[in-house]
């Protein structure tokens, strides 16, 4: 039979096609891989905020990934807004071993609006985070994940290391939201690595949700997690630096930039 790349993104839907669902569909598409999706709740939001959340029954995602699961090779999956705990046990119980498992804990919108509630962190951390093949957190996901603040490399790998003694076989702490350049620290039990970049001078809406895609086709491609670490930075910030303006300028990741071209038209 024949064999291609698959994964699956259990995550909330985002009308503004910037994050969640949408931007993940879009960063497998970009790298070759079939993507296929668990809706988790409906969104009302554009890159200026979340207007309204919906959140869908338990039974409703664990059927969805069932029928996945039950058709497709699925190779990596990857998790974003999981909203409660019923979900996310729901959610943990449904992936079969040995599938790796992205857990992008999606906690609060850039916009400040809170996706996950504050008694579903708890479960998080019981029922998903000890699956995980790799935790990606940025600064104000890991200080809540860990219980510490974070303010340099120093407090990234501290975080890091709470969340791999959560039972994760490897954590990506992102380090965007702290001053200077930006970088970002892989720890797994053979040691870490970190990777600078250059600041975007605009904020981009969907960028995390890019990443972890972006890290989940690198493994259902085959990749090791130390190859496809570097790789997914290098997509998110060519998404990045295409990032699409809404009416008011805010911008959100372009995952399929080559496809279509138009950049006269994008800024």
């Amino acid at each position: 039979m024949y064999s291609y790349p698959c994964a699956l993104t259990i995550a909330g839907s985002d009308s503004g096609g910037g994050a969640g669902i949408e931007a993940d569909l879009a960063a497998f598409a970009a790298l070759g891989v079939w993507g296929t999706a668990a809706v988790t709740a409906v969104t009302a939001q554009n890159p200026g905020g979340v207007a309204g959340a919906w959140p869908l029954p338990p039974d409703a995602v664990a059927a969805q990934m069932r029928s996945v699961f039950e058709a497709f090779p699925v190779a990596a999956a990857k998790t974003g807004m999981l909203a409660e705990a019923g979900i996310i046990r729901a959610v943990a119980a449904a992936v079969p071993a040995g599938i790796p498992i992205v857990v992008d804990p999606v906690m609060v919108a850039t916009s400040g609006a809170r996706l996950l509630a504050e008694e579903a962190a708890e479960a998080l951390v019981r029922h998903l985070i000890p699956r995980a093949a790799v935790v990606t957190p940025n600064i104000p996901e890991a200080e809540a994940l860990a219980g510490m603040e974070v303010r340099n490399l120093a407090g990234m790998r501290a975080a890091a290391e709470a969340v791999l003694a959560m039972g994760a076989a490897a954590v990506v702490v992102k380090g965007g939201h702290l001053a200077g350049a930006p970088a970002d620290l892989l720890l797994d039990r053979e040691g870490e690595a970190l990777l600078t970049g250059t600041r975007s001078p605009y904020d981009v809406h969907g960028s995390g949700c890019c990443f972890s895609a972006a890290l989940s086709a690198g493994l259902a491609r085959g990749m090791g997690l130390r190859e496809a670490f570097p790789a997914a930075k290098a997509f998110t910030a060519d998404a990045i630096s295409h990032a699409v303006p809404d009416r008011s300028g805010r911008r959100s990741v372009r995952p399929l930039w080559r496809c279509g071209r138009g950049e006269e038209k994008s800024g």
